[in-house]
């Protein structure tokens, strides 16, 4: 058994993997988890999923307000997972303000060839229809392909009709798929199972992609990352 318990990047996790040992990873952040989960699928392809299982990240809508209530920021890390594998974390570092709440981004390649922002914005708390607009404003800006609003709370009716006037983004191509510019999500619906409306074609990286493990595959049922 390979204990790693300050498992950060998740080297030694998907080295044990690949050599077909049983592992324990421990580390105190939503995205040092939500950045192992991405290397093991990388790396040994979506059997990887039922390899492991995560301990301590929310599993219902109480247990996602408790961390919303805990912590701010582990909350989005969590959050920006949860409704994709390659949304990434903006720094911390960044002037508030100077991005309208955005918390994360993500690149796409569209049918045409062009690389796409999406960005994203997480709310754990009270949400109004001037922080979609917000979001609406950031969009045009900066020419996103898409944005997408994640919340716990319900989002009001002006809330979804901002939403609904940002209009579609459909690459320049012809007969290529249309997709709402602006998307609100809320935490029951991902947790549900619901995900964003991209693309089927798009090539969607934030991060650089782990290599493909070689050789014989193991699959072990193995305790990964506690939050506790």
């Amino acid at each position: 058994m390979v204990l790693d318990p300050f498992c950060g990047c998740g080297t030694a996790i998907a080295a044990a993997q690949k050599l077909g040992r049983k592992w324990i990873g421990i580390d105190i952040t939503h995205l040092a988890v939500k950045l192992i989960k991405g290397r093991l699928a990388d790396a040994f392809g979506k059997r990887a999923e039922k390899a492991y299982r995560v301990i301590g990240e929310p599993v219902d809508l109480e247990s996602a307000m408790a961390l919303a209530e805990q912590d701010k920021h582990e909350f989005q890390y969590w959050a920006l997972g949860l409704a994709h594998p390659q949304a990434q974390p903006k720094p911390e570092d960044r002037k508030k303000g100077a991005d309208h709440g955005i918390d994360g981004r993500m690149w796409i390649t569209d049918a045409s060839g062009e690389i796409r922002e999406v960005v994203m914005s997480v709310k754990g708390g009270h949400v109004t229809v001037s922080q979609v607009r917000d979001l609406r404003g950031v969009i045009e800006r900066d020419k996103a392909a898409i944005g997408i609003f994640i919340c716990l709370e319900e989002p009001t009716a002006p809330m979804r009709k901002e939403a609904a006037d940002a209009g579609y983004f459909q690459a320049k191509v012809v007969g290529a798929s249309r997709h709402p510019r602006l998307q609100i999500l809320t935490i029951e619906d991902l947790l549900g199972g619901k995900r964003i409306d991209i693309p089927s074609q798009a090539d969607i990286r934030s991060f650089r992609r782990a290599p493909k493990a070689k050789g014989k595959a193991h699959t072990q049922h193995s305790l990964p990352f506690d939050e506790e």
